[in-house]
């Protein structure tokens, strides 16, 4: 699966298939060794997809990291393999050639995509690969737990995280203030939700609250919607081996959903239908027609951004606030928590095949250093990094990201890296949409669990 809206010019996956590459680690003398050359790809190029990663590894990345291994005494030449074509049909070549044996020596895919990789063995585990240098490597200390935990399976690190994001809880002060509410608005359980999405319909705001669901929004409803709500009543989607069901966590994130679109007017429940309904939801919250919108970085960013959005809001910062997403209630979220959050994220791998294990993870090292991870979100292209030392230094002038960076990554969720996930999120969305269709939460739930065991093989794979 993947973010439509992910992930800060990260390229989410690479492959060396029909690019030029017959294989990784090959060096330019034949093998003599005076030479170490490398590949490193993503799916990114120099004026089209993610034109500023690519842009990145060849100006800066390439002739830094030859010249400091220089210094080392170790003659490297690397070579970047661009590309810029559709994900998934990545995904497929990425895996052709993995299981050849062949592909670059460091190449990026998306983080959902970690488990099923290496449950294909695909991808191995770092310190596997590389050996002790892979988890000695300085960075770790900067990068949260729960950013690790994107690159790890089964309690294992396979990769390293190239950044994160996180989602909140986003309303219009304007029309807060018309409403009565307080500009420094942070709700404290679901119920506070709604009875600011009760204040926002009495002043006559067109949509009080906006939380995605249905298919036609994709995954933004699995990671925008049900996710943060199953974390909220303390669920997780996949947990010791199993999956969940029809739990009463997952029954209570589906009734927040009714309680919103089952006839209470606090949301539209025809905005889920449409094809295009999630740019609608942007356009209308920078209208100032949707109270309350859940999304991630990307609405700040990419959407709302006063030059550059694709639903510009001149007024953004002056008349945009965000919240955390809180619990059910109070201490009812996962592991306990007052407030929620999921997020995604790309990674930086190792090729098990590489002939130069040591010197490609240098190179994947070095490409998320300080100094690196500094030049690569210079003019403009300033995202939330996996280290927080960077994150401080960067994110300063940016409010929002320095919230996420400081104040949601720390709590945040990722969802299950396994292959099953992508039909699962389906499922997921198909319930919110019975829901929002007049279904009840445990209709809807029953229905869900039915389709999980055909997905997972089976009830003894699903805890309910």
């Amino acid at each position: 699966m993947r973010l439509r809206n992910r992930l800060m010019g990260a390229a989410v996956v690479v492959v060396a298939s029909g690019l030029g590459l017959t294989g990784c680690g090959q060096s330019s003398d034949g093998g003599s060794g005076d030479t170490i050359e490398l590949t490193i790809a993503q799916n990114s190029i120099a004026g089209g997809k993610n034109a500023a990663a690519a842009d990145y590894i060849t100006n800066w990345v390439i002739p830094k990291f030859e010249a400091a291994e220089k210094a080392k005494g170790k003659t490297v030449k690397v070579k970047f393999v661009p590309s810029g074509v559709d994900d998934e049909q990545y995904k497929t070549k990425l895996s052709l050639d993995l299981k050849s044996g062949k592909g670059a020596d460091v190449f990026d895919l998306d983080g959902i995509w970690a488990g099923e990789f290496a449950e294909a063995g695909y991808l191995k585990p770092l310190s596997d690969v590389v050996g002790a240098d892979a988890d000695n490597w300085d960075g770790w200390a900067q990068i949260p737990q729960s950013v690790q935990g994107l690159a790890t399976y089964n309690g294992r690190k396979y990769a390293l995280p190239v950044g994160t994001d996180g989602r909140v809880l986003y309303f219009n002060k304007t029309l807060f203030q018309k409403a009565g509410l307080p500009a420094d608005w942070q709700p404290k359980s679901w119920q506070e939700i709604l009875d600011a999405g009760d204040k926002l319909k009495a002043a006559g705001v067109p949509v009080p609250i906006q939380i995605n669901a249905g298919t036609a929004m994709g995954e933004a409803t699995t990671m925008q919607g049900v996710l943060p709500l199953l974390a909220g009543a303390g669920g997780q989607l996949q947990q010791d081996g199993k999956w969940t069901g029809a739990s009463q966590p997952l029954k209570d994130a589906l009734g927040f959903y009714e309680k919103i679109y089952g006839g209470s007017g606090l949301g539209d429940p025809k905005l889920q239908q449409e094809a295009k309904g999630r740019d609608k939801s942007f356009q209308q919250f920078a209208g100032n027609e949707i109270g309350i919108l859940l999304e991630s970085d990307y609405l700040w960013r990419g959407v709302l951004n006063p030059e550059t959005g694709v639903a510009k809001m001149a007024d953004r910062d002056q008349s945009v606030g965000y919240a955390l997403i809180p619990a059910e209630e109070p201490g009812k979220g996962i592991n306990g928590q007052d407030f929620v959050s999921m997020s995604g994220g790309a990674l930086r791998a190792v090729n098990p095949n590489s002939a130069h294990p040591k010197e490609a993870f240098e190179l994947a090292a070095f490409t998320l250093s300080p100094d690196g991870l500094k030049e690569e979100t210079k003019n403009g292209n300033v995202r939330i990094t996996p280290r927080t030392d960077v994150n401080k230094e960067i994110l300063s002038a940016e409010p929002l990201l320095t919230y996420i960076s400081d104040k949601v990554v720390p709590l945040t969720a990722f969802r299950p890296p396994v292959a099953a996930y992508t039909q699962v999120s389906v499922a997921l969305q198909e319930a919110t949409a019975e829901v929002v269709s007049g279904k009840t939460p445990d209709q809807a739930a029953a229905d869900y669990q039915a389709k999980l065991e055909g997905i997972v093989g089976g009830a003894g794979n699903v805890a309910s």
